[in-house]
């Protein structure tokens, strides 16, 4: 019993050291040069036992980029079923009555779901209602020069083809979709699009494939479900008919996690989108935010300012503390090998594939952020001993270049899975 009680003692000293020394070696590496001219964040927390392992700065507000796609995530799962809802519907006579959902799988260029197309094919009328989407075709505090770059295409209630137009150029010049090679031309200008207008350009030079937003002009609308469906689709502004039946189309899983993994900005949007849609008719990001953090996430410590999915807004501002807080949800409410896998994983795949790689395998399961001189990681930690941390990481209006932030990073997450 006495040697019992002296390896007792004896582990109780050594995990009261190495959690003495934990802090002490972080704030001092905070502390260093490196650090001095930005504003860093970190929260690091263990939720077996409900120990905050280390706060700098937890509870200031910091530029989040796409760490807001965890709240995303989290919204999604406290709304949406198992399958993406792909419509709402009713049927009078030989006529479909359709209201967009926000489904951003169908015709996808990487889900290229068909699900509703082939719904649809069986009617030989469509109205499609134009007027229940509330939202702005961008997200506020979006920067305008972007209007031609894969990660912003427009949101809206029933998008085709991930609203990008896909041009390659192998052997000849090709479009996903094939009607829009009409208007697609060659350039030597660095322009993929014209501003206002579907023309679209590819550089002569470039050989990999590119994805360019197109604009959701009621022209454009129309000349894609033309395409589609010929002489079937009509649209209607509104409608009084109950369309209270729903089509469904991929797992809603496939959608989230090609969403953490790749950080796509425009599914995240759409994601919200979809979630207002089973509250409601009128489908409204910002109403289905407020609700959540009204709601589900009333108990955060710092309110955070939320304005779009995906994290491309400047106006979003979340604190270290408020994801961990979701993260810690997340963790409570679903198994870890789902939620893991919704998550990059370090050395293994998405926005992680190149850091955080363990010689046992991955260490790190978190979603990236990235804008300009804002570089953020918040998720999932496996240290050596085997315990399960959850952090928060976030640096903003740095001057050096976002990989060195990330070396920095990396290195005090390797000391904490090593130390921990």
């Amino acid at each position: 019993m006495v040697r019992l009680g002296f390896i007792m003692l004896f582990t109780l000293l050594l995990t009261n050291c190495k959690s003495a020394k934990i802090p002490k070696h972080l704030e001092k590496s905070l502390s260093a040069r490196f650090y001095e001219p930005q504003f860093t964040g970190l929260m690091v927390y263990n939720p077996r036992t409900k120990d905050t392992v280390f706060n700098y700065n937890a509870e200031r507000y910091f530029t989040p980029a796409s760490n807001t796609k965890i709240f995303t995530l989290f919204t999604a799962l406290q709304y949406l079923p198992e399958k993406i809802p792909a419509f709402k519907y009713t049927v009078q006579q030989d006529t479909l009555i359709v209201q967009g959902t926000g489904d951003p799988s169908f015709l996808h260029p990487y889900f290229k779901d068909s699900t509703a197309l082939e719904f649809m094919k069986n009617y030989k009328a469509i109205k499609l209602v134009t007027d229940n989407y509330s939202n702005e075709k961008f997200g506020p505090g979006w920067a305008w020069e972007d209007y031609d770059t894969y990660f912003s295409p427009e949101r809206s209630a029933f998008p085709l083809y991930g609203n990008v137009v896909s041009i390659s150029n192998t052997d000849d010049l090709k479009t996903y979709p094939e009607f829009l090679k009409s208007q697609t031309t060659y350039t030597l200008m660095g322009k993929r699009r014209d501003f206002n207008a579907n023309n679209f350009y590819l550089k002569l030079t470039r050989k990999s494939p590119t994805e360019v937003p197109f604009v959701l002009d009621t022209t454009m609308v129309k000349a894609l479900w033309n395409d589609l469906l010929p002489g079937k689709v009509e649209l209607i502004p509104s409608t009084t008919a109950k369309t209270d039946q729903i089509l469904y189309s991929i797992p809603s899983d496939s959608l989230y996690k090609r969403m953490m993994h790749v950080s796509d900005n425009f599914l995240a949007e759409q994601i919200l989108i979809l979630a207002s849609s089973t509250v409601s008719d009128t489908l409204d990001a910002d109403t289905i935010r407020k609700s959540i953090l009204d709601n589900q996430l009333n108990d955060l410590k710092q309110k955070p300012k939320w304005r779009d999915g995906s994290g491309l807004s400047n106006y979003n501002l979340f604190t270290p503390l408020s994801f961990v807080q979701v993260l810690e949800k997340l963790y409570a409410e679903i198994p870890r090998e789902r939620l893991f896998n919704f998550f990059p994983a370090g050395g293994v795949s998405g926005t992680l594939k190149n850091w955080y790689a363990g010689e046992n395998g991955p260490y790190v399961f978190a979603k990236t952020g990235t804008l300009s001189s804002a570089s953020t990681l918040s998720g999932y930690l496996l240290t050596n001993s085997g315990e399960v941390l959850i952090f928060s990481f976030m640096n903003n209006n740095y001057n050096t270049s976002t990989n060195k932030v990330k070396e920095h990073m990396q290195a005090i997450l390797e000391y904490l899975r090593d130390n921990y």
